[in-house]
């Protein structure tokens, strides 16, 4: 059956698609996403499916065997950590990240480790094989297994990756890959989703695994819609200031591991080094003495990370008082001022209130409330917190302390650091299995006792 072309609007960031153009997306709320797309008739597509039905079958569970499954180390304990373990043949792995964050320098680093037993494809639609071998030099990487191929046609990077036969197969970027039947141009709706889904048929069919680049929009998410993230099998995000130096490597969705370990990375002018102890890269210089700062323990998967917490209160010089957060939620910096002010007595009503997370870190757990709850009141009362303590718990809105998951483990890296002492929540000192000799624990039950053991 033919038909003609059709018209359709697709919202770039879920994917939605309407026969008209509207101003804000219906499913995911968003203005000015819709855009339009060439539809054609998907007689071909029909004929397609008909045919490869005929070739496939189906595989008793109890055939398949995994004893002899392998993963590709890359060099590097912090990525292999995010991974699970390392690369999964036939596995496809998206990174994204900002501009400039690391995400092509990370890559040619693997290339560099990986190419030295491993036959690599290298493919860029953004740069070209000159300007890759540049990087490639400045970074140290020179292997001979190690292919480059400048092309934007997906159809022809697949038949060379079936000519080829390499062990893994970088895409750098999927936005800038097309599929000549679709009308649409790069990076559109449908060009994503339709390249990655034939990146994805041939890393499965031939146990190749591959490795995507992905670009951010003005929002922190991966341009093109959310199907995007259903396809692949591994989702990592780089997270960080492009002015700083530590790079966050987080990983979001992983069918072969833990979506909650982090690997940490500090760039400089030869590529990413992993750093193996983040809690001391973290802490170093920090200000002793000074009031508005406090350290406390997070919890990121099985790796418990010292991080600095900076908190500023100061005379606001308009009618409302500003609010800023940087690497902690908002909403949750204005609850706890809330509570401060209703619970404790603190107040903050006519100041305005910054909170800084040191070192591009975000900390997300309300095991942080504490610390910079303990900032904030030290900036307001002028009365720098004991540099040789950290603190950690969750306050409620009553104003108490709740007890936190992983008390040992935050307790032993405060401990392996050289801290003194630690302010935890009453409740979970009964919690505590082993002893600790070199450091106090001061459990309390508010905030207000809490910053009065902090100070002393």
């Amino acid at each position: 059956m033919t038909g003609k072309s059709k018209s359709v609007y697709v919202c770039s960031e879920c994917g939605f698609e309407s026969p008209k153009w509207l101003g804000k997306c219906p499913d995911c709320g968003k203005w000015n996403t819709m855009q339009e797309e060439i539809r054609e008739p998907v007689r071909s597509i029909k004929s397609s499916s008909s045919r490869q039905s005929s070739a496939v079958h189906s595989v008793p569970i109890s055939e398949i065997s995994v004893t002899d499954e392998e993963r590709y180390h890359t060099g590097m304990s912090e990525l292999d950590r995010v991974l699970g373990g390392g690369i999964v043949k036939g596995s496809l792995i998206l990174v994204s990240g900002e501009p400039g964050i690391g995400k092509s320098t990370i890559l040619l680093q693997i290339c560099g480790y990986l190419g030295k037993k491993l036959k690599i494809l290298y493919v860029s639609g953004e740069e070209s094989a000159r300007q890759i071998k540049l990087r490639a030099s400045r970074l140290g990487v020179e292997n001979s297994n190690l292919y480059l191929l400048t092309e934007t046609d997906i159809e022809n990077v697949i038949e060379q990756i079936k000519t080829d036969k390499p062990d893994l197969v970088m895409i750098d970027s999927i936005q800038t890959m097309n599929l000549a039947e679709l009308n649409s141009s790069p990076g559109s709706v449908s060009q994503v989703r339709e390249c990655t889904a034939a990146i994805m048929r041939v890393a499965k069919s031939l146990e190749i695994p591959a490795i995507l680049v992905g670009h951010v929009n003005k929002d922190g998410v991966i341009a093109g819609p959310k199907v995007l993230e259903h396809i692949v099998d591994t989702v990592l995000y780089f997270e960080g200031d492009r002015q700083m130096s530590y790079r966050i490597l987080r990983a979001v969705k992983n069918r072969f591991g833990s979506t909650n370990e982090i690997g940490v990375f500090d760039m400089s002018e030869d590529g990413l080094h992993q750093v193996e102890n983040p809690s001391q890269a973290l802490l170093s210089g920090r200000p002793t003495g000074v009031s508005g700062t406090c350290v406390t323990a997070m919890i990121e998967g099985s790796r418990p990370i010292l991080a600095e917490i900076q908190g500023l209160a100061t005379a606001t010089g308009y009618g409302n008082p500003r609010r800023m957060a940087t690497g902690f939620d908002y909403n949750r910096m204005s609850l706890l001022l809330a509570v401060l002010e209703k619970r404790e007595g603190f107040y903050f009503a006519n100041l305005d209130a910054y909170v800084n997370v040191v070192g591009g870190l975000r900390l997300d757990e309300p095991a942080g409330d504490l610390a910079v709850a303990l900032a904030l009141i030290s900036s307001l009362k002028d009365k720098p917190i004991n540099s040789e303590a950290i603190a950690f718990g969750e306050i409620g809105l009553a104003g108490e302390l709740r007890s936190v998951t992983n008390v040992e483990a935050r307790i032993g890296e405060a401990d392996r650091l050289g801290f003194k002492k630690c302010i935890l929540p009453y409740h979970c000192l009964s919690r505590i299995g082993r002893r600790f000799e070199h450091i106090e624990l001061v459990g309390v039950k508010d905030v207000r006792q809490a910053f009065e053991a902090a100070v002393k």
